[in-house]
């Protein structure tokens, strides 16, 4: 089966991007496909390169990364949210005159339309709140 995960959590203050974590890693533990991460509301946090956590703790912004470069799962990040959070990648902080950014590749900033064809083309849009 063909997965997308809608990750609304923000990191280190909701249970939702490791529960989304844990998740993804049992799909494809099980042969299943994850086709896609949309990060939605304070979920989009999971998305700064600029995340410094304690050694310690899981550096989750890494962690999703390293399931993109795995298992090929696309990285989506709601550009509404984004941009109302003071997340914005290269291009975006060229537009609005911002001296930099904090989102950059494989993360990328797109519309809530993305989140629709993602629904039509999986068999499961499983979502991770707070």
């Amino acid at each position: 089966m063909r997965y997308a995960l809608l990750v609304m959590g923000a990191p280190y203050s909701s249970q939702a991007p490791h529960s989304a974590l844990r998740f993804a890693h049992a799909l494809t533990g099980q042969g299943h496909s994850l086709d896609s991460v949309f990060f939605y509301r304070d979920g989009v946090h999971n998305a700064s390169f600029l995340l410094t956590p304690p050694q310690d703790e899981a550096n989750l912004h890494d962690l999703w990364q390293e399931l993109h470069e795995t298992q090929g799962t696309r990285l989506d990040v709601c550009i509404a949210a984004a941009l109302r959070r003071g997340l914005l990648d290269e291009a975006e902080a060229r537009r609005h005159g911002k001296p930099g950014h904090n989102v950059a590749a494989p993360f990328e900033l797109t519309g809530l339309g993305q989140l629709l064809t993602v629904q039509q083309r999986c068999d499961r849009l499983i979502t991770f709140a707070a």
